[in-house]
């Protein structure tokens, strides 16, 4: 990992600059991407190769391992949670969610409630390694996590089905076909969602995935889509063009999101490490560093070193700084983050 020299941020502290080497996306990009309702006229190629390009930036971001990385996944994670809570028609907005993990005793996942699980199947995304999210352990973790109990037959073949995707099939066929097999094997659109972008993130040489597909509310499942997936094999090839235009844009524009929240949380992060050199609180290194890892933290963390009330006087000097939010608005049980 390759860190920035304190003398560096201290310079930048002290002329109040905040230095950044986050991406600018062109705008001819963004006017390439379209949204969900003006996909009429335009071509397979056309969107393939927007959605190259916008993975590519967002693959800039990714290898660039910033110490914010963490945050900024996790930050992915929730509003991909937010967006499958509410096409699961619930009504938990970003605060519960993060209220029914963050306030919930360690080690008792049974207590955050159906929502609750629903973002640690998300999160489940960001914090293990690339490479092991698609085995059929994992596999099954996940899939309890978003409400489904497969058999082990199920299991196996939906594994194989995401192997062959990933070794032999195309982008926008790994992608589509990826949706097909959630489909056949009666799973959801936010199950394939993370699938996608399980595969996405090991077909890219990524650490961690970054979640992108879930916060999609139009990921072009028709009817006929899904007559489409229920008779076909698991070739991994689309036979709806019209899904994978569909599937391509919701991409690319999710890639896009990825971006702007990464230069937002630079940002933050940026004013984050220029006060640091001024808190004198024991332990202050290691809170600094789980604000920059996490999404969000509660006032009542234990933290080696720090006592309960030291660590909400630490709390109360960064938000006075500039330097982190306070998120849930209430003057009890207060949860933190850049």
């Amino acid at each position: 990992m390759i860190l920035r020299p304190k003398s560096s941020l201290r310079h930048h502290a002290t002329l109040g600059i905040a230095p950044s080497t986050a991406p600018t996306v062109p705008t001819w990009l963004r006017r390439a991407v379209p949204d969900a309702q003006s996909l009429a006229g335009k071509d397979v190629e056309d969107l393939a190769l927007a959605a190259g390009a916008a993975l590519g930036a967002l693959d800039a971001v990714v290898r660039r391992q910033e110490r914010w990385a963490g945050a900024w996944r996790q930050r992915l994670a929730l509003a991909a949670a937010a967006a499958t809570v509410k096409q699961a028609g619930r009504v938990e907005d970003e605060s519960a969610l993060r209220d029914a993990v963050l306030l919930t005793r360690p080690g008792d996942f049974l207590s955050v409630g159906p929502a609750g699980l629903l973002l640690l199947a998300w999160r489940r995304l960001t914090d293990r390694p690339a490479q092991d999210l698609l085995s059929e352990k994992n596999i099954a973790a996940v899939l309890e996590e978003f409400g489904y109990a497969p058999d082990d037959e199920v299991l196996s073949d939906l594994a194989d089905d995401l192997r062959q995707f990933g070794a032999s099939s195309g982008m926008v066929a790994t992608l589509t076909g990826t949706f097909m097999a959630a489909e056949r094997y009666g799973f959801g659109r936010a199950v394939g969602a993370w699938l996608a972008d399980a595969l996405l993130a090991q077909r890219l040489g990524w650490a961690h995935a970054a979640p992108l597909l879930g916060t999609e509310a139009a990921l072009g499942i028709s009817a006929r889509s899904r007559r489409s997936a229920a008779s076909s094999v698991a070739t991994g090839i689309e036979t709806d063009p019209e899904r994978a235009k569909s599937l391509l844009a919701a991409q690319a524009r999710a890639a896009l999101r990825a971006i702007d929240l990464s230069t937002e949380l630079e940002r933050r992060a940026d004013r984050l490490l220029a006060v640091a050199p001024k808190l004198r609180a024991k332990a202050a290194d290691m809170v600094v560093e789980r604000l920059l890892s996490d999404d969000a933290i509660v006032a009542s963390e234990k933290i080696a070193g720090m006592s309960d009330r030291g660590l909400r006087r630490l709390f109360d000097r960064l938000v006075e700084l500039g330097a982190v939010r306070e998120l849930s608005g209430r003057t009890a049980f207060r949860i933190y983050g850049i």
